[in-house]
């Protein structure tokens, strides 16, 4: 199986409102930068850009996007509300029915790409 057929089945298996916005932070991720790249590390997708940019992941109650070098990024939009306390990392955690942000999203994804540069 590829890295993208990994995700496929992630997507899949999360199912309903998780897997829905799974699916969607992926085509954000993509329409973001269109040369980021799918692996499959941790057990979860990770999108590469030369180094690890981002993971999307689904857990019980909210699906989650981790920034690797997210302590490094500006975050003028306030997007980031969780893992702040992480030496290098940050993430978004989305709840069921919580609101995203794309251009926001997006400007973020490329400062994260932007990074790894």
């Amino acid at each position: 199986m590829t890295p993208s057929d990994k995700i496929d089945e992630q997507i899949a298996d999360a199912s309903g409102w998780r897997g829905e916005l799974l699916a969607r932070l992926r085509k954000t991720i993509h329409e973001a930068d269109p040369g980021i790249e799918e692996a499959w590390k941790w057990n979860t997708a990770v999108f590469v850009h030369g180094k690890n940019v981002c993971a999307i992941a689904a857990f019980k109650d909210h699906v989650k996007i981790n920034f690797f070098d997210g302590a490094k990024l500006a975050d003028p939009q306030g997007l980031f509300n969780a893992g702040l306390d992480a030496a290098a990392t940050r993430a978004i955690d989305f709840a069921e029915g919580d609101i995203v942000d794309e251009s926001a999203l997006k400007a973020l994804i490329r400062a994260a790409v932007d990074y790894t540069k």
